[in-house]
Parts: C-alpha cells; sequence; structure tokens
C-alpha cells in the first residue's frame, strides 16, 4: 500500500534541497496519516561522525531496554543538508504531547530526525544543515497552508513537560527563520555545485548528452544519453556502494568515485 505523503520529495525538491528517497519509502509507515497539522523538529542523539549514521535506525526502529518499532520519522536529515525520504506514512516519532491542541503527534505532525548528538561536542550545527532545516520545515509548511506558528520542537511537544530535550536549538529562533523563507525575507539558497575541477557538469534526472552516456555506461544501464529514471536508480546504487549520499546527482564526489572505476 502506497501511503499519503508522497509529495515529500518533490517538495523539498522545488525549495532546493537535496533529497536521498530510501527504498521502499512509499509503503513504509505505521498506517497512514491523517490531516497533517504541522512539523515536529528532533535530534537523533546519534552518532557524532558521519552524515546520516542514524538512518538504519530511522527505518527499522529501536532495540535494548526501550524499544520502539521504525519508522521512526519520515525524514532524516543528514549533517551534509540531505533530507532522506524514510516514510509515506504514520511514523513512531512523536509520542505522548501535546502542541496548539493537537494531541495526536504520530498521526497529525511530520517528524524530521536532523542528525545530531545533542551534547556539546556536536555544537554548533553545521551551518548547511541548519538552513536546509529551515527550508525543509517552510517548504512543508507552505504545502500544507500553515505558518510558522505550526513548528514545534519534539520538546515542546512531550508530556510530562520535560520528558525531551530535542532538538538541541532554540525554537523560537529556528520558527524566525522559517517565517523569513516563508515570507521572502530570508537569503536564497546556496545552488548545488554545477561542475567539477575539470568542468564536468552535475547531472540530475533530465539531463541529456554524452556525459550522461559516460555515467550509464560507468553504472552498467542502456547508454541513451537521456538521464532518466533508471539511470537515477542506478547512480543511487552506485553512491550507496562508495559510500557517498544517493542523492541521484552525478556532482563532483560521484564524479571522482565514477573515474575510480
Amino acid at each position: 500500500m502506497t501511503f499519503s505523503l508522497t509529495w515529500l520529495p518533490d517538495v523539498l525538491k522545488a525549495a532546493g534541497l537535496k533529497v536521498a528517497p530510501v527504498d521502499g519509502w512509499q509503503q513504509r509507515g505505521r498506517g497512514d496519516v491523517r490531516k497533517i497539522f504541522g512539523v515536529i523538529c528532533h535530534h537523533t542523539a546519534g552518532a557524532k561522525n558521519g552524515i546520516m549514521p542514524s538512518l538504519n535506525t530511522l527505518v527499522q526502529g529501536r532495540g535494548g531496554t526501550n524499544p520502539l518499532p521504525g519508522p521512526l520519522a519520515q525524514l532524516g536529515l543528514g549533517r551534509d543538508g540531505t533530507y532522506f525520504i524514510i516514510a509515506a506514512g504514520r511514523c513512531n516519532h512523536a509520542g505522548k504531547g501535546e502542541f496548539k491542541g493537537v494531541v495526536n503527534g504520530n498521526t497529525n505532525f511530520i517528524g524530521i530526525e536532523a542528525e545530531n548528538t545533542g551534547l556539546p561536542d556536536d555544537s554548533p550545527w553545521p551551518d548547511v544543515q541548519l538552513d536546509a532545516y529551515h527550508r525543509g520545515v517552510a517548504a512543508i509548511l507552505q504545502h500544507i497552508g500553515q505558518d510558522e506558528s505550526f513548528c514545534a520542537g519534539h520538546k515542546e511537544y512531550a508530556l510530562p513537560r520535560g520528558r525531551k530535550n530535542d532538538p538541541d536549538l532554540d525554537m523560537d529562533n529556528f520558527r524566525a527563520s522559517v517565517a523569513a523563507i516563508l515570507n521572502g525575507t530570508a537569503d536564497p539558497p546556496e545552488p548545488i555545485q554545477s561542475s567539477d575541477s575539470t568542468g564536468r557538469a552535475t547531472l540530475r534526472r533530465g539531463a541529456t548528452g554524452d556525459l550522461v552516456k559516460k555515467v550509464q555506461a560507468k553504472v552498467g544501464v542502456e547508454a541513451d544519453a537521456k538521464f532518466g529514471p533508471q539511470t537515477e536508480a542506478a547512480v543511487r546504487v552506485f553512491q550507496r556502494a562508495h559510500g557517498l549520499v544517493p542523492d541521484g546527482i552525478v556532482g563532483p564526489n560521484t564524479w571522482a568515485a565514477l573515474d575510480s572505476v
């Protein structure tokens, strides 16, 4: 069954953000969501190193003395500003709580888990990650017709008060940044790098030409010079195999990896 939040990657891409779908995300969820009122922001409390070391936990859930089945959020936000699309359905991210009169956080809010330990050793947050956090939340709120006031920190939602401390951010400042984006007063995002050091263009779905054919030959799909969904999927597989963010975009890091094979 395909769940309701299949619009998430398109909305984030339209905001100029990097997106990496996790296989099976359209059918992943604890059932479906209902009316979405807003966004609940989290941090993962995961490992200090890596772009998204908590991804498997967000997909599968956690074990231990306090187990919780996954998925644990619809979106994971890596330290490099990439949004990992985890689930299109309801997720176990909120627990007991209340925000603006809404008490069913898992059903009525989208959860974003940003990679951060939540400790002083992981502060300040990377600028690229924090900017993507603001822009992603703004894009979602704009899509559902809400303003910045419907962005909650988990620590603001969770009951009893003090049960949660995430995210390790000042949420009033966070909402002010989201408001600036919604109002059009924020600086535009930095564009994805357009070429590598040799001048080869960054390629993504919709590109055509000889460079696309070279990529297709490397990743093992028909070299028809058209960067379509099959090529994008093959690029993602290649990126995962080489420790890169599987965003399906052939930029400088992916070009370097392709040169090595």
